[in-house]
């Protein structure tokens, strides 16, 4: 596969604050292990190889066990998630998969009995995020681990 354009050269400061964006919800309420699940399982979804290779590796540097990940593409039926996290995933899969009639109350419910106001908000943002990355990178083909050694992801030891 080759890459499409370089769009961080074409728009390299729509790129520089959409960076700052997501330095700012490293500061947010939601801890790293979420962030981390959450990132993973939209890109799967949207089919971006890029980010889902470069969150899985980002994963692993950050200590998560291999076999969560590997069953996060079937978190529901998996006993390896706790109600906090599935409760993410759920939101997660709400807000990246749109329905006509938008967020189940269900799921919103779900949602607020794990997470507070603020850090519903905060994932919110998150998961907002990574859709825009997950689109921009499907758009435009971007290869995944293509900037693995700059990023320090060949730490991971998974290629």
């Amino acid at each position: 596969m080759t890459q499409r354009i370089d769009y961080i050269k074409q728009a390299p400061n729509f790129f520089k604050k959409f960076v700052e964006f997501n330095t700012l919800l490293h500061d947010g309420s939601i801890e790293e292990s979420i962030r981390d699940l959450v990132a993973i399982r939209a890109s799967q979804i949207n089919g971006c190889g890029f980010c889902l290779d470069m969150h899985i590796k980002q994963a692993t540097l950050h200590g998560e066990r291999p076999l969560r990940l590997h069953h996060l593409a079937a978190w529901r039926e998996s006993a390896l998630f706790i109600p906090r996290e599935r409760a993410a995933l759920a939101w997660t899969e709400a807000l990246t998969t749109l329905s006509p009639q938008g967020v189940p109350d269900e799921v919103y419910e779900r949602v607020r009995s794990q997470l507070s106001e603020k850090e519903l908000t905060d994932l919110t943002y998150e998961i907002m995020a990574i859709n825009a990355w997950n689109r921009v990178n499907v758009a435009f083909k971007v290869v995944p681990g293509s900037f693995d050694k700059e990023w320090g992801l060949d730490k991971a030891n998974l290629s």
